[in-house]
């Protein structure tokens, strides 16, 4: 599928992510066969379209939860799911919290950011050497801001869920992931401003992100390349940031913690 038809296509998903959205009408809408759209989507996006859809409601129920005071069922309804159970099943699965725990953060979101900015500089930037079950690398930018950088290890090219390994950093720089099992995954970053307000963190759509086009693989014995990653403004076709930041800024508190402790 060439840029413009990408393009095209996820103006179109935006437009009527209201109304069903199945496999032949997306296919459809490009001209293609559901079968070679399936496959074209997938080699683009790295998900399949019905995915990457999904993923798509679910940030839309993300808003309605932090922006209305619809009920978690109505919210459920809102973006195609029947069963109040699935709906909050899913979000929890997908955002790392329960939809009602998810709204019940912002009040906590504030402290957070200024527990960790307060914390002082906790990954060294220094760089490290690649090594063996070792995932390194260095984060750059264009734009440069004052906050910190989320980056993790997801299963896929989306920022769903509790990343595999993550880690978090006060700074451009590098990082390292260390005791990596073998697997293929994807590194995928966004930026948190200190000036940035909860819900601006809870429903991160204008935040500096990087998003990995090839797929880091670990293999037992083998040492992984060095990586170079960006951050960069939000493409139109980038998937939503579904995993809840405050989230992995407090599991990330909670871990230096106990390394205080320690």
């Amino acid at each position: 599928m060439e840029n413009a038809e990408i393009e095209a296509l996820i103006a179109y998903i935006h437009k009527y992510i209201d109304e069903p959205l199945p496999l032949s009408r997306l296919a459809s809408y490009v001209a293609y066969s559901p079968y070679h759209f399936t496959r074209l989507f997938k080699e683009r996006m790295g998900l399949p379209p019905l995915y990457y859809v999904s993923s798509l409601r679910l940030q839309k129920a993300k808003d309605l939860l932090i922006h209305t005071n619809m009920s978690v069922r109505d919210i459920g309804l809102e973006i195609g799911q029947q069963s109040l159970g699935t709906f909050s099943s899913r979000f929890t699965e997908k955002v790392g919290v329960s939809p009602t725990e998810f709204r019940n953060s912002v009040k906590g979101t504030h402290s957070d950011l200024h527990a960790l900015r307060t914390h002082g500089e906790w990954q060294m930037n220094q760089q490290v050497t690649p090594g063996r079950a070792r995932v390194v690398g260095t984060v750059h930018s264009d734009y440069p801001f004052e906050g910190v950088i989320l980056i993790g290890l997801f299963a896929k090219p989306i920022p769903e869920g509790i990343p595999l390994y993550g880690t978090v950093l006060s700074s451009l720089g590098h990082f390292c992931f260390t005791g990596v099992k073998p697997g293929t995954y994807y590194v995928l970053a966004t930026s948190v401003h200190w000036e940035m307000q909860a819900a601006e963190i809870l429903l991160p759509h204008t935040t500096l992100r990087t998003r990995s086009k090839e797929p880091v693989v670990v293999a037992s014995g083998a040492i992984v390349p060095h990586r170079d990653v960006w951050l960069y403004p939000p493409a139109p076709n980038d998937p939503p940031i579904l995993i809840s930041l405050p989230l992995l800024m407090n599991h990330f508190l909670a871990r230096s913690f106990q390394n205080d402790l320690g």
